[in-house]
């Protein structure tokens, strides 16, 4: 989780990281406007941009979160988002049905499934909330546990463990996705299958995954904040939205829990990692 300030005049980037204690945003934003830099960026989900227009209208922010940003109040809407706000959403958070259906077809025999999420996620009760409908829609029994600290993980695979959970379902988090090769260790210690939000976490030695490209939602929000550093309002400029989303596959983790990856599944994958 990050802020980085760009000056108009020398274009020179600072970071700024909450090192995901969310309730030190407000404090990192009030820093950077009282520092009257030229552009915000904000990722890391949904809270970081909403701290950065909590605390300015009138700095231009670009923000990369996986959250719908018209439903958080971001911007007024995608095509003309007005005020100060712009930015990319690969509508990371919205995905999880699908996720939950992929991994429901990788392994047909788990009735019995665990999602892990972060507590202290600003969107934690909407993907909690889809992941039990979509649960319910597939005849599955879900069964969500909280980890709000990498401290966290050991204790909640014991429990998952202990449930004897089929399959795993790991929620979007920003948490999650930097330590993800602890998360992927566990799966593989407990020999959990698992679909993560991220294709990050299969390059790791995940399961699968299923999302638009991280890289170019980066990506993309580095060309928006070079426009507007070069004269561009915010309010005129659409926010970005993924027109393709990528199912990776790792056969070598497959093989390792014993698993024959099915045939559709294959078809259907953008990438396969073997």
């Amino acid at each position: 989780m990050f802020f980085a300030r760009f000056h108009r005049t020398r274009r020179a980037i600072e970071y700024r990281w909450a090192e995901f204690q969310y309730n030190r945003l407000p404090e990192l934003a009030a820093e950077l406007v009282n520092r009257q830099v030229g552009v915000i960026v904000a990722t890391g989900g949904v809270v970081s941009p909403r701290a950065a227009k909590a605390a300015t209208t009138t700095i231009p922010i670009v923000f990369v979160t996986g959250d719908d940003p018209v439903k958080s109040g971001l911007v007024s809407s995608l095509n003309r988002p007005g005020g100060n706000v712009t930015g990319v959403t690969p509508f990371a958070s919205e995905l999880g049905p699908k996720r939950l259906e992929f991994l429901h077809e990788m392994v047909p025999t788990a009735g019995v499934v665990g999602m892990l999420v972060n507590p202290t996620f600003a969107d934690v009760e909407v993907q909690s909330r889809e992941a039990q409908e979509a649960a319910l829609t597939l005849g599955l029994q879900l069964h969500i546990l909280n980890a709000a600290s990498e401290s966290d993980f050991d204790s909640a695979f014991s429990t998952f463990s202990k449930l004897k959970i089929g399959a795993l379902f790991v929620g979007n988090d920003g948490l999650f996705l930097a330590r993800r090769e602890k998360l992927v260790a566990l799966a593989a210690r407990h020999a959990i299958a698992a679909i993560y939000p991220w294709r990050d976490y299969v390059a790791s030695g995940g399961l699968m995954s299923y999302a638009p490209s991280l890289t170019d939602a980066y990506r993309q929000a580095g060309i928006y904040t070079a426009k507007i550093l070069d004269g561009a309002s915010p309010a005129d400029l659409p926010v970005i939205q993924p027109t393709r989303f990528e199912l990776v596959v790792n056969l070598k983790t497959a093989k390792a829990l014993g698993l024959t990856v099915p045939p559709l599944i294959l078809a259907r994958a953008d990438e396969v990692i073997e």
